[in-house]
């Protein structure tokens, strides 16, 4: 299968500030200024080691610097915060918004000529697969010892900026507790859930999921899941929030999302909604712990200036933004998660290394054999 095959284009803008400078890709192209993308440098030149990538110092980076992000996360979770970076910073923030398992191919689709400096993605598999087909660079000791290992890259090439868990969001009015299958596996061919489970194939963190169900479980259990559940009349929903949306309004009685989107209704809502989040804490992959992470594209040549970005995200005020804000699970030691959720060295997530989520390539050919996507 082509790269090219994988690719769904529509929708992905590329956005400075508040305005939008390209739409989908059936629409006609706005042309962009010179200075809004960066020429790539030359892929043959090799990257700097982690001990030789030193965080810049801000006098390095000039307050004119742009800096191009492509962003599977969605502007209305991290938009204000890359405003405010841009700001402080002193950077002028160009995004390219987009789904995170497009935006990686975009990338590699791309090659030299990419214009991307950073890329933000919604999960480790995208960030891996990116990794693997050596796009990233090296980052630093200094920044990568911010975050506990197990976020961030074996090979120091990305890393975790804000966990999230997997979770079944369910209706109290409708479900109870224990009726939720003790592994995620088993909502297979259970017939108690036809037609009231809703989840999002082209959702990258979903993707991802499956993923860790192909290596944690094995091929053959992965494939039967999928059949089984598209048997079911699983409701397919573009992302996790219209799962939870729906699930709240009675018309699913369950779904595959991660944690954080409820506590976003909820926050919004400003009274009790009638759902829950089921965490898995036995280890299954149904409790997959991921990250939201950051890699810095080897064809950058806004390389300082990414280095000074990424380091603004780990730094305490951004990290509490995604406690506070977006009610993830903040990465770097001292900032506490929001107490309404479980601890997150409480969680007893699936055994299994992040960096071995980079087959996205496999996932997405499943879940095109598969009939969902």
């Amino acid at each position: 299968m082509r790269r090219r095959d994988l690719i769904r284009l529509g929708g992905i803008g590329l956005v400075s500030g508040t305005s939008l400078l390209f739409g989908c890709s059936n629409a006609s192209v706005v042309p962009t200024p010179a200075s809004s993308v960066t020429e790539p440098t030359t892929a043959n030149a090799s990257p700097p080691t982690s001990a030789q990538t030193p965080v810049p110092q801000t006098s390095a980076v000039p307050s004119t610097a742009v800096l191009t992000i492509y962003s599977g996360r969605s502007r209305s979770l991290i938009g204000p915060l890359l405003d405010r970076v841009g700001q402080e910073v002193g950077l002028d923030v160009r995004v390219r918004y987009g789904d995170t398992a497009e935006l990686a191919t975009a990338i590699l689709e791309e090659g030299d000529r990419s214009p991307a400096d950073l890329f933000f993605g919604q999960d480790a598999g995208a960030l891996g697969a990116l990794a693997k087909e050596g796009r990233l660079i090296p980052l630093p000791a200094e920044l990568l010892e911010r975050v506990p290992a197990a976020f961030r890259s074996r090979e120091g090439l990305w890393i975790g900026i804000s966990g999230r868990v997997r979770t079944v969001v369910y209706n109290t009015e409708r479900v109870k507790a224990e009726e939720i299958p003790a592994s995620i596996v088993d909502f297979a061919g259970n017939e108690r859930w036809r037609g009231r489970l809703g989840w999002a194939p082209t959702n990258g963190s979903f993707q991802a999921f499956v993923t860790a169900l192909r290596r944690l479980r094995g091929e053959d259990v992965a494939r039967s899941w999928l059949e089984s559940l598209k048997a079911l009349e699983t409701r397919v929903f573009p992302n996790n929030a219209t799962i939870v949306q729906a699930t709240i309004n009675g018309e699913v009685e369950a779904g595959f999302v991660n944690h954080y989107y409820l506590m976003r209704e909820r926050a919004q809502a400003g009274r009790p909604l009638p759902a829950e989040n089921f965490f898995y804490t036995n280890g299954d992959p149904g409790g997959l712990v991921n990250v939201a992470g950051v890699g810095i594209l080897v064809t950058s040549r806004a390389q300082d200036a990414a280095l000074r970005f990424l380091d603004y995200l780990l730094t305490t005020a951004a990290q509490r933004y995604f406690a506070e804000q977006t009610f993830e699970y903040p990465l770097v030691k001292g900032v506490s998660a929001h107490p309404d959720l479980p601890p997150l060295e409480k969680l007893n997530p699936p055994a299994l290394d992040l960096s071995d989520l980079d087959d996205l390539r496999g996932t997405l050919s499943l879940l095109q054999e598969v009939g969902l996507l």
